[in-house]
């Protein structure tokens, strides 16, 4: 069938009429309409007619109808692109669309009869089936985008749910972490020894909450001949791989200690038995002894920041020892400091946690000789942790804290025989955040 037209009302229903005689769906015969319409009405409004060309296909595996629109005086070529029907080939004034017919079976009907006034309502009959099809597909995709939307937001639910499942999975592992470590802790930390005439405290806060081992270690004990030993060790680093260092060099210090090795020698000793098995190790040490009946005390440092002496009437000093840590070169203590401790004297030892909180160790120096001053008289037990909080208003440079109180409180009588010290076994000890006193 070929035709040339010359009014959009009589063409658009002799497209009707053509998809319904090859039995096309309402669908896509009211998309088949309008997009012949369409590009049609330009070329009637300019006074051009246009053909319409129909024709039959049943070679292929699925019969089709190919129907070709023509402007034989189309100023440029028809669009194709955003009309309701794709039509896949077009030419400089042609287009031509290529539709599957539903029925393998099916070929073209007769064509319709000339209209007459009387078809008119079989005209509005077809229009209203297209508009039907069309709310239906439009209905169908409404119920389709709710369907959607309700999966969609059982999904995000199940999601969520999950992510919270998750969060509260993370959450028992951190505190089974927490758990695990803290309980280290507890297993490296000594209690402090019993001894007449002697105060200890001591306070600890990790860099990272998170991981509360670190580098930052101590141990206390009585050696045999009554005097208390003192070791504060900070190790490289942050985390277990600092405090496997540091466990190490408490031991070794311990042992070298209750053997007799005069205080001057133990530093260097240590260093020389470590290397061998660990030598990126590296960490600064403190030593101190002191003897609770005459007040005598021995400072030995390697490169570890100086102990702070606190004496009622005159200002805090710094009690200066020079030396080397473990895995520095030439490591060992050049001298061994000594000074007399009165009952009422407070002795600090530290971390530079402490001092170096806000990048500035002169100011942190300064600031800590002046905590002291002012929680000097408060009970041991209260002492670490509260010039700790002084010192840590601001904190610039997080790192781990160890702050290590001893106070003579009064001489111990000298004895004959054995002192009044409870000693404990011989372990190295983890710094803890509450004060022990």
């Amino acid at each position: 069938m070929s035709r040339l037209f010359w009014d959009v009302a009589v063409l658009r229903e002799e497209v009707r009429d053509l998809a319904r005689s090859y039995r096309l769906p309402a669908d896509v015969r009211g998309r088949l309409v309008l997009s012949v319409t369409d590009l049609a009405s330009p070329e009637f409004e300019a006074g051009h007619p246009v053909r319409l060309t129909s024709v039959f296909d049943g070679t292929r595996g699925v019969p089709q109808l190919n129907l070709t629109l023509t402007a034989p005086r189309a100023a440029r070529p028809p669009r194709s692109a955003g009309l309701p029907l794709t039509a896949p080939e077009t030419s400089a004034n042609s287009v031509t669309w290529h539709i599957p017919l539903p029925d393998r079976n099916a070929g073209p009907f007769e064509e319709a009869p000339a209209r007459s006034p009387a078809s008119l309502p079989a005209q509005v009959s077809a229009a209203d089936e297209e508009l039907r099809a069309a709310l239906a597909l439009a209905d169908r995709l409404s119920a389709q985008h709710r369907l959607l939307k309700h999966e969609l937001a059982e999904t995000n639910a199940g999601v969520l749910a999950l992510y919270v499942q998750l969060d509260e999975r993370d959450e028992q592992v951190r505190k089974a972490h927490g758990q695990v470590l803290r309980e280290l802790e507890d297993a490296l930390r000594p209690l402090p020894p019993e001894i007449d005439g002697l105060e200890l405290a001591v306070h600890y806060a990790p860099a990272d909450p998170a991981a509360p081992t670190g580098g930052d270690l101590y141990d206390w004990f009585a050696l045999p001949d009554g005097t208390v030993h003192v070791t504060v060790v900070d190790a490289l680093g942050h985390g277990v791989r600092s405090t496997r260092g540091a466990v190490t060099v408490t031991h070794a210090v311990r042992t070298l200690a209750l053997e007799g090795h005069p205080l001057h020698s133990i530093l260097a000793r240590t260093h020389h038995l470590l290397m061998p098995f660990n030598a990126d190790l590296m960490a600064t040490v403190l030593l101190v002894r002191l003897d609770p009946a005459t007040g005598e005390l021995q400072v030995a440092s390697g490169s570890h920041p100086p102990p702070l002496l606190a004496r009622d009437g005159s200002a805090p000093r710094f009690l200066e020892a020079t030396g080397r840590g473990i895995g520095f070169p030439s490591p060992g203590s050049d001298t061994v400091l000594r000074e007399r401790m009165e009952p009422g004297d407070l002795l600090l030892l530290y971390t530079d946690g402490l001092t170096e909180s806000r990048r500035d160790l002169i100011e942190g120096e300064s600031r800590l000789v002046k905590a002291v001053e002012q929680h000097a008289h408060r009970a041991i037990a209260e002492i670490p942790d509260a010039v700790a909080a002084e010192m840590h208003t601001v904190v610039l440079h997080a790192d781990d804290t160890l702050a290590l109180a001893m106070r003579m409180t009064a001489k111990a009588p000298a004895a004959t025989g054995t002192r009044a010290v409870h000693r404990l076994p011989a372990q190295g000890g983890r710094a803890d955040k509450r004060s022990i006193g």
